[in-house]
């Protein structure tokens, strides 16, 4: 004749016997519905949502490491992410896909970003912008200022569709116009009148005029902040060139 504790054991079942008094016991408190323990699961929910909350928010961020470079060919972007990666002069030619690589900014985290180096053929730049838009912790738009007056309308077209897009983004990235190969034309970038047509096609569902209706242009009127710098990543050749892009790794770090 088994004793008493083995016909418990076998009416429990095994491992689901073990918890089952306290499964019993749990529903039996959440039937009395005990305002105190009500609380108790109460304030245990709203910290586990908000846990839940805070490492979403936290993983989209940390994801979203990339630096996109882009411009119209032949801007210099190329030279400028050989620059930033190595601090070399390397010759360049156009690319017909992208380049990417780690960079380790210069702070006191030690924190690295993705540099994406994006083709600027007038046919592939748009593509490959909507392949990494979503990625982008920041843009860095590129103007050869040497070529920036010849070059203006086709700038402010390329320009105008990257704000466009990157206002579009739940999280919109930081955006810095990068005026390359020198060339005093930060002033005319900051306020110049755009040159790109007001409106998109009718399919688009995103805004489709910069700036304030009836008004001229101007960057400060965006809903993001465009900041602007100087700098030349031609210098000379080898490793003694005069590259002077002090002002963008100080950028890139702060944005990191």
């Amino acid at each position: 004749m088994a004793s008493a504790d083995s016909r418990r054991m076998g009416d429990t079942g095994g491992a689901g016997g073990t918890f089952q008094p306290y499964l019993d016991s749990l529903r039996q408190e959440l039937q009395q519905r005990d305002p105190t323990l009500l609380s108790v699961l109460v304030s245990l929910l709203v910290v586990l949502l908000t846990l839940v909350l805070w490492k979403f928010i936290w993983s989209r961020k940390s994801s979203q490491r990339a630096v996109l470079l882009v411009g119209l060919c032949d801007s210099g972007k190329t030279l400028l992410f050989v620059r930033l990666l190595t601090g070399h002069y390397r010759d360049t030619q156009t690319s017909i896909t992208d380049s990417s690589a780690v960079y380790r900014v210069n702070n006191n985290r030690g924190n690295s970003l993705t540099l994406i180096d994006l083709p600027g053929h007038e046919s592939l730049r748009l593509q490959f912008l909507e392949r990494f838009k979503s990625s982008a912790r920041a843009v860095v738009f590129v103007v050869d200022s040497a070529a920036f007056q010849r070059e203006v309308k086709d700038v402010a077209e390329f320009l105008y569709q990257v704000l466009i897009d990157s206002m579009s983004l739940k999280n919109t990235p930081s955006f810095l116009i990068a005026c390359n190969k020198q060339g005093a034309i930060v002033n005319t970038l900051r306020v110049t009148r755009s040159a790109a047509p007001s409106t998109l096609d009718n399919s688009s569902t995103v805004p489709v005029q910069l700036g304030k209706k009836g008004k001229e242009f101007e960057f400060s009127q965006l809903p993001l902040k465009v900041e602007f710098l100087e700098c030349s990543a031609k210098g000379g050749r080898g490793d003694t060139g005069s590259a002077d892009i002090q002002d963008l790794e100080k950028w890139l770090a702060k944005i990191a």
